[in-house]
């Protein structure tokens, strides 16, 4: 399709990147196999360039692929390949069909399970580094379109990066939903092993799980929890796994960055005020996590503190600040060694360190002995702020030094 046939726009494009340069900007469409190709939409949308080249009388039409090469070499001379980096993620966008993957996924994450899985954007590279963004609360892979436009415009993050989505119902409680990456990772690897270490960007609920990837909990998170071992919790067998997976796990090695945007380390106050407890109430929780309410009484019984939880946290639970797991993984440092750096929004309000997204205070997503740490005039959706973006590229420069 050639792509100055589409007209483009949107909340979720604010701008065109085109590069411009020899040859006809086009998108190229191939079926994928989302299981199998880890495919975010039922196609694969590509930024190709269509040319024509001659050879005596002879015209030799070919596709080049902007994405990996910069320059086209014709007769004697070098000239820019031209390139619309927008239109195939603008027809990706329209395909994922985001708006029935934010709320609906929220409330009624059982009816979605399968959708909690990574993909990936574009054909794997071994030779560039994964960058893999994590959505948050409510979200989809398709909050970060803003951030993919403008980065895929720049010719070093071409170069060097490749992007893949975790994407989730974010209905479940975030320490389930690191567990699942956790296995999705796992399977990635079979397919499409790393030779370097991924950047990993998660914003708001998302940076919560990202956390999770660099770090060494052992047993402090769940012996500040129960009073007895994984191995005593009397639980049926899934149950006990799905428990104990969700909070005693290790950092992943694969991971060498992390970027935490508008992530509410600490909880966020919105989770328990009467706008998230309604919320929260409306969240209907998978089967299995259900099924393990049955045993609530079991493991109310070995919790410290002997709380008589009502039911099963959900994800809007797992955001308060006075969440017990919340308050227990704060005491658990990052892994050493990991570098990782810290975005927030204060609302244009210029009032750091009192200041607030509108949902995450500072005080929430601030980390100690985070590399850098950067304010920007947002509301929470901080990933989208051009400010954002600009430190996210200057971050994996660093990265790829």
């Amino acid at each position: 399709t050639p792509s100055n046939n589409l007209k483009i726009s949107g909340s979720y494009v604010d701008q065109r990147s085109v590069k411009e340069g020899i040859g006809a900007t086009l998108i190229a469409k191939r079926s994928a196999d989302p299981l199998h190709d880890y495919a975010p939409t039922p196609h694969f949308h590509y930024a190709v360039t269509g040319l024509a080249q001659f050879d005596g009388s002879r015209c030799v039409l070919s596709l080049a692929d902007p994405m990996h090469e910069e320059r086209i070499r014709l007769g004697h001379r070098d000239f820019p390949l031209g390139a619309d980096f927008t239109a195939p993620l603008a027809l990706m966008l329209e395909e994922m069909e985001q708006e029935k993957l934010g709320l609906s996924r929220l409330l009624r994450p059982a009816k979605f399970a399968s959708t909690a899985r990574i993909s990936r954007l574009e054909p794997y590279d071994p030779n560039k580094t994964v960058v893999l963004l994590v959505h948050g609360l409510m979200s989809s892979p398709a909050t970060w379109f803003p951030m993919l436009n403008h980065l895929q415009s720049k010719e070093d993050i071409r170069q060097k990066y490749q992007f893949w989505f975790y994407s989730y119902p974010s209905g479940y409680p975030y320490p389930y939903a690191a567990a699942i990456m956790r296995r999705e990772l796992d399977e990635m690897k079979k397919q499409y092993p790393l030779k370097k270490k991924m950047v990993v960007v998660g914003h708001s609920m998302g940076g919560c799980i990202s956390r999770l990837l660099i770090t060494d909990s052992d047993r402090r998170i769940w012996d500040d929890l129960f009073d007895v071992s994984p191995e005593q919790m009397p639980l049926s067998e899934e149950h006990r796994h799905i428990l104990t997976e969700s909070i005693v796990f290790q950092h992943r090695p694969e991971v060498g960055r992390v970027i935490f945007i508008s992530a509410p380390h600490q909880g966020a106050t919105l989770a328990t005020s009467w706008v998230g407890r309604f919320g929260s109430r409306l969240v209907q929780l998978p089967i299995n996590a259900i099924a393990m309410g049955k045993e609530q009484l079991t493991f109310q019984k070995y919790s410290k503190g002997r709380e008589h939880l009502h039911r099963i946290p959900n994800s809007v639970d797992t955001l308060a600040p006075d969440n017990h797991f919340v308050r227990a993984l704060h005491k658990v440092p990052i892994k050493s060694g990991i570098p990782y750096h810290t975005i927030a929004g204060d609302r244009g309000l210029g009032n750091a360190p009192l200041s607030s997204d509108g949902v995450v205070p500072y005080w929430s997503s601030c980390l100690p002995n985070a590399l850098s740490e950067k304010i920007v005039p947002s509301h929470h959706p901080a990933h989208q702020n051009p400010a954002a973006i600009d430190e996210v590229h200057r971050i994996l420069k660093l990265h790829a030094q």
